[in-house]
């Protein structure tokens, strides 16, 4: 079975309070993903004007 999986996990920094950027490989977006206790949240990453860091893909 071949390994699909969607989002590239590019970037990790904590243990106990983590913060991590995944990369989607369709669409190139880098998200923001911050895990802290119970609470957890995920927004996309952007850019001094407001814009979706986006990373070129490769084929």
């Amino acid at each position: 079975m071949e390994n699909k999986d969607r989002f590239e996990k590019v970037y990790t920094q904590g243990k106990l309070n983590v913060t991590e950027i995944l990369v989607d490989k369709e669409t190139g977006v880098n998200y923001l993903f911050h895990i802290s206790g119970y609470g957890a949240g995920l927004t996309p990453l952007l850019d001094r004007e407001g814009k979706p860091v986006i990373t070129p893909r490769l084929n």
